[in-house]
């Protein structure tokens, strides 16, 4: 492994001055730790952190030094039974922990990219869990900081580890298929309501100050702690870019390699209940049903669909399909024809993927210092990301309009009307809800710039306020210019 002078690495990137508080790395971000073990604090511990626990800590390449998360009881219950492992509310006194080589980062969505931005500014490589980003423009940063300090960040989407779906999507791009029209993503799984909490004072055993982090959240209720915050905007982005951020990177994965980020996008959903009111009362903000789609430079478009309410016979769909110019498409890896419902294998060969899964592939792309061996690097993360938060924010700035059918039109578009039927469909004659009785949220056609990750043209000043989230004193996402 090509290793450098540690001394130089500092003062050719972070500065001398910081150098106390740094790990051994070089300048290509490689380890140069004892034994080549890789010294990991993982931040965030309830839900996925455990599997962060579990994932890299069954890897003998590498040593839990530190475990963080604001509430006292869970980090206390990681860490029994663990010997020289330290444990802190406080991610960033791992941070200071010179020794340590990298982080994962499992908290909710509103820390991610701080977390990874502060991680790269330190020295230290990050697998962070999707999505990378809560808004677009702190995704821009955290790519600047992965492309500015040379450090493996590694994008928390597993699917990016999986040598057939590489292949798949290989085979896509070299046009075995013919030409991609509509790479399709599904966000389909049954769950319930939230309810409605009262406001009151977060418990004694929860750092409130740091949970909040960089949202500015004015109060406490208990519906956030601890999974319930992805369906509030302050701290999560909904299912499309909860479990749908998998589907939304397999999506734009299969589009054409030069295209980067979409030109147009709109959405339309809402928050509906269903017969048996399991959605009654609810205080979420995210919808549970929603159609969108975005078109890239090159004509070519993903769309999504995120169907949360449950019913008799549902249908569920975490999953992806494919529609090619000519009428052919996939559904679940086989091929179908132009006019055919028979469907025909595909003999899909191993695309080019780090091995070992998302964790090991992570360890091994730290030991190597090869920013590009992570399996979903930042860059591409971000790509991904943002198709989400547009989608997202075409939903936010929408009017209210009756539902039924003609919420979808979005100037005749067929596709558009075809897939968004699918959908009304099921939620008429599945759910219940009535025609014209409930409402659609209907979000207007937004123009995207790629160069700029602007909004441009109408209704372009209200979409552009929602891709900076205003941020907390002591917690705030650095200017991209000043990463």
């Amino acid at each position: 492994m090509s290793r450098v002078n540690r001394r130089g690495f500092l003062k050719g990137t972070l500065g001398a001055a910081a150098a106390v508080s740094l790990p051994s790395i070089a300048v290509d971000g490689a380890i140069l730790g004892a034994n080549e073990r890789l010294r990991m604090a993982v931040c965030g511990l309830n839900g996925r952190g455990g599997s962060h626990i579990g994932g890299f800590g069954g890897d003998k390449r590498v040593e839990l030094a530190w475990l963080v998360d604001p509430d006292e009881n869970v980090l206390k219950r990681r860490l029994r039974g663990r010997k020289n492992c330290q444990g802190s509310a406080n991610f960033r006194k791992a941070l200071a922990d010179k020794n340590v080589d990298a982080i994962s980062v499992a908290a909710p969505n509103h820390w991610h990219s701080l977390m990874t931005i502060e991680a790269a500014q330190a020295g230290k490589h990050c697998y962070v869990e999707k999505p990378a980003s809560h808004d677009v423009y702190e995704g821009a940063v955290a790519t600047a900081a992965w492309k500015k300090y040379k450090v493996v960040i590694q994008h928390g989407t597993q699917q990016r580890s999986d040598a057939r779906v590489a292949g798949l999507h290989d085979l896509i791009h070299k046009g075995k298929f013919g030409k991609l029209k509509i790479s399709y993503g599904y966000c389909c799984k049954p769950r319930g309501g939230i309810g409605k909490n009262k406001v009151g004072e977060p418990p004694k055993h929860l750092d409130w100050d740091l949970w909040k982090g960089p949202a500015k959240i004015k109060e406490y209720h208990s519906n956030y702690v601890h999974y319930n915050w992805h369906w509030f905007w302050d701290t999560g982005n909904g299912d499309l870019n909860n479990q749908g951020t998998h589907q939304l990177d397999r999506a734009r994965w299969a589009i054409d390699k030069d295209q980067t980020h979409p030109v147009r996008t709109f959405a339309l959903g809402g928050r509906f209940n269903n017969q048996q009111n399991q959605w009654n009362n609810d205080e979420g903000e995210t919808p549970n049903s929603m159609f969108a789609a975005a078109e890239y430079p090159n004509g070519q478009w993903v769309f999504f669909n995120v169907r949360n309410v449950n019913y008799k016979g549902y249908p569920r769909q975490v999953e992806n399909e494919y529609y090619f110019e000519d009428g052919g498409k996939i559904i679940r890896e086989r091929y179908y024809p132009k006019g055919s419902n028979n469907a025909e294998k595909i003999d899909i060969p191993a695309g080019k993927v780090t091995p070992g899964g998302n964790w090991r592939s992570f360890v091994s792309a730290c030991l190597a210092g090869d920013q590009m061996m992570a399996n979903g690097n930042m860059e591409e993360a971000h790509y991904g990301c943002v198709l989400g938060h547009i989608m997202n924010n075409s939903y936010r700035i929408g009017k209210e309009a009756p539902f039924n059918e003609k919420a979808g039109k979005y100037g005749d578009n067929k596709d558009v009307h075809e897939h968004f039927m699918k959908l009304h469909s099921i939620m008429r004659d599945g759910c219940g809800v009535p025609e014209n009785k409930a409402k659609y949220i209907v979000g207007p056609e937004l123009a995207f710039d790629p160069k700029t990750e602007m909004f441009t043209g109408e209704n372009s000043e209200e979409a552009n306020k929602l891709l900076r989230d205003p941020n907390r004193k002591g917690f705030e996402v650095p200017d991209i210019a000043k990463v």
